[in-house]
């Protein structure tokens, strides 16, 4: 059922770009009551990632599929009772943790808060500063903390930073090279996110996408080089995880692990790689709207062929999907308008003889 659900919304995300009159769709609240009613949900919700007891990763899913090896490390916080008998584990406690697993455990904590208040500090700045309604991003920061998902999955810190770093990219659009580090920052985490790439690398083309290029590329550099101190694995595996250089039919889990041949999981992969590289392309233009929506399109495709839980991984597309169903008409906001000059092509606008070119 959730896979159904998902495959709507990428049909509506696939669709959104062709839907150039846009109503406006405000909040049924005062920015105040949204304000209050927000604020009062993220302490609760907080505070429970915060008292909460640490379960291990394998609580809470396998650890198998590719990605940043610090980010391995970290454990997951439950935030809901589980079943010992569920678990297939007892839950450790205090007294059974190392001073190590304590410290993995505060950091867990703080970077899972963080990416919430993140998410929330995001949404509300790009209905504000980008679409041009406070209450719109107010609204979207309130239904986002309203979801069950939200809560289900407070202490995951592999669904919400990813989402934050999404969000802050989105935010700081008009600089390209700091749009580009969290983009690498996200990509470098999880490796998902790299098949974003083709639509942001189209979206700067005209304008800052040498900038944009060097962010990703100079933030994927120095994980690479913090994956020195990742454990006692060799750097070379390290790098093979965090950029998926394995074969897809190894040892998938969730949907793909319930009995399937896995080569039946490689059609989707095709599929998918053929959508994300047909963003390069279309739509054209792209505007802010529609690297909104095509980013978030791009992450709930990423579910049908993730093979260590797709489909759960909700917070990676959702917070761009209550965007994308509440944004204006952006068609206006382009990059060869929108986005700030680099210091060359400045310099270059200055000569007398001096032209309008790529930045």
């Amino acid at each position: 059922m959730l896979f159904v659900v998902e495959m709507l919304i990428l049909i509506r995300l696939l669709i959104d770009p062709l839907m150039s009159r846009r109503p406006l769709l405000d909040p049924n609240l005062t920015v105040g009551g949204s304000y209050f009613i927000s604020i009062s949900l993220f302490i609760f919700m907080m505070a429970n990632v915060a008292t909460s007891t640490p379960r291990m990763r394998v609580w809470q899913g396998p650890q198998l599929g590719p990605g940043y090896a610090l980010m391995h490390r970290l454990p997951s916080i439950s935030t809901r009772p589980i079943s010992p008998a569920l678990a297939g584990a007892e839950e450790p406690t205090e007294d059974d943790l190392d001073m190590a697993s304590r410290s993995w455990t505060l950091l867990a904590k703080v970077l899972a808060i963080s990416a919430h208040f993140a998410i929330m500090v995001a949404l509300v700045l790009i209905g504000n500063r980008h679409f041009g309604n406070l209450r719109s991003g107010v609204g979207c920061a309130l239904l986002y903390l309203m979801l069950p998902y939200t809560a289900q999955m407070a202490g995951a810190v592999d669904h919400a930073l990813p989402a934050a770093l999404l969000l802050w990219a989105i935010l700081t659009y008009r600089r390209p090279m700091i749009a580009g580090i969290f983009l690498g920052l996200a990509a470098g985490l999880v490796y998902y996110p790299l098949f974003l790439l083709p639509l942001w690398c189209s979206f700067y083309w005209k304008r800052g996408v040498r900038r944009f290029a060097i962010g990703v590329v100079m933030t994927l550099v120095v994980l690479g080089v913090l994956l020195t101190f990742g454990g006692t694995d060799s750097l070379v595996d390290h790098l093979r995880r965090m950029f998926g250089l394995f074969l897809p039919t190894k040892e998938p889990r969730g949907i793909w692990g319930l009995g399937w041949d896995p080569r039946w999981r490689l059609p989707v992969i095709v599929a998918f790689g053929i959508l994300s590289s047909l963003f390069a392309a279309w739509p054209s233009p792209k505007n802010l709207g529609t690297l909104v929506g095509c980013s978030a399109a791009v992450m709930v495709a990423v579910q049908f062929w993730h093979g260590y839980g797709g489909g759960l991984y909700i917070a990676w597309f959702l917070p761009l999907l209550l965007l994308t169903i509440f944004r204006p008409n952006l068609q206006d906001r382009i990059a060869l308008k929108v986005v700030h000059r680099g210091p060359t092509e400045a310099r270059r606008l200055s000569k007398p003889s001096g032209g309008l070119q790529s930045g």
